[in-house]
């Protein structure tokens, strides 16, 4: 059972790779993603089911923001952009920085392996983040999706680099150096003396005892969604906007054949 829905949404996914080529979309400025019909809703139910099994609404986390979490998880499968396909880690950027906003899932054993502190940008705000950017020294953080990459030590010790999936939105965070690292400012402590954790230059730093943890566990091409239901990025983002399309005709065949394959097609 745990692992059930990890091997259908790995379906979904595999599925949407294999009709990449295949798919026509009217809308050049977003791909195509789910047929409409299937409930809409394959990936909104298939979501819908991973967040009640885990229990994400015990944690503070919206249902909303793991629904995108899933659909931009999915989205660069279907690219190959991701390697490590068990770990989904959401930072909830619409939550207040007091909060353990910072969560790491396996997708396999549907389990929460950390919900911790984690920083936003200086420039971003105090308590909560409302400002962000994709701009060199802006010492704010960026929006949407990433992909982890390898591991360094520097400044800020034992570190990991991203690699932005959505061009303007978050592809400088190489250029930037904004990187997952430990921090001794993020932690519960520091927010009862002085009521709110730091804040960084842009990075997301996590609490400096779990720092090795987390980092060794998404290291190495899982996806990380950095969420805030800012309008200026849900209303632009190539992957949120992902176009939906009804194709009655092929949900008739795949049904009538009793396929397995998922109900999904995605274009380039």
């Amino acid at each position: 059972m745990r692992s059930c829905f990890f091997a259908v949404l790995m379906c979904i996914c595999t599925y949407v790779s294999a009709q990449t080529d295949n798919a026509v979309s009217d809308n050049k400025n977003f791909p195509l993603l789910l047929t409409k019909n299937a409930e809409a809703s394959l990936l909104q139910h298939l979501s819908d089911s991973i967040y009640n099994l885990i229990g994400l609404n015990n944690y503070g986390l919206e249902k909303e923001a793991f629904f995108y979490a899933c659909k931009g998880y999915q989205y660069l499968i279907s690219k190959g952009s991701i390697r490590k396909k068990n770990i989904l880690t959401i930072c909830d950027y619409s939550q207040s920085g007091n909060n353990k906003r910072l969560y790491v899932i396996d997708l396999l054993n549907n389990t929460v392996l950390f919900n911790t502190f984690v920083s936003h940008g200086k420039n971003s705000g105090d308590e909560f983040a409302t400002s962000f950017s994709n701009v060199d020294n802006s010492n704010k953080s960026s929006l949407g999706f990433l992909v982890t990459d390898d591991t360094y030590r520097g400044v800020a010790g034992y570190s990991l680099r991203f690699n932005g999936m959505e061009a303007g939105i978050n592809d400088h965070v190489r250029s930037r150096y904004i990187v997952l690292h430990g921090s001794k400012f993020v932690n519960e402590e520091v927010v009862e003396a002085r009521g709110r954790i730091g804040r960084s230059l842009g990075c997301p730093a996590v609490p400096l005892e779990s720092r090795t943890e987390i980092i060794d566990a998404i290291k190495g091409g899982s996806c990380f969604y950095i969420y805030n239901p800012a309008p200026w990025y849900t209303h632009t983002s190539r992957i949120l906007n992902a176009k939906l399309e009804d194709s009655p005709s092929k949900l008739s065949t795949i049904r009538q054949r009793n396929s397995p394959e998922p109900l999904v097609s995605l274009t380039k």
